[in-house]
């Protein structure tokens, strides 16, 4: 079964920085696409970025493009949400999922992780 584990939210000002992190057990993940999405209250859950996570490939949507850099640590099987230059419009509940890359659909989620941007 797998698990994923979020952490790094928190306030920040903006134009600040934070890194979120994602620790992913339970599975061999090299055919897996691995993706961090966020909620805002009353809002439907938002794509923000995925990778590959064999090859490291990477896309992003087009609100966070150029501001947030995904990645992932193969030894320490932890995929990361860089997010860069901030604004009050991030705040949002941050979610890590995981997909098989032959999945329509993520099928596991972590908990979320808080992110607070003050203007």
């Amino acid at each position: 079964q797998v698990q994923l584990v979020e952490s790094g939210g928190g306030l920040v000002q903006a134009g600040g920085s934070l890194r979120l992190s994602c620790a992913a057990s339970g599975r061999t993940f090299s055919n897996y696409y691995m993706g961090w999405f966020r909620q805002a209250p009353g809002k439907e859950r938002e794509f923000v970025a995925r990778i590959r996570w064999s090859v490291g490939t990477t896309y992003y949507a087009d609100s966070v493009k150029g501001r947030f850099t995904i990645s992932r640590d193969n030894a320490k099987n932890t995929v990361y949400l860089q997010m860069n230059s901030l604004k009050p419009e991030d705040t949002v509940v941050y979610y890590c999922a995981a997909r098989e890359i032959s999945s329509a659909s993520y099928e596991s989620w972590g908990q979320g992780t808080q992110v607070t941007v003050s203007s």
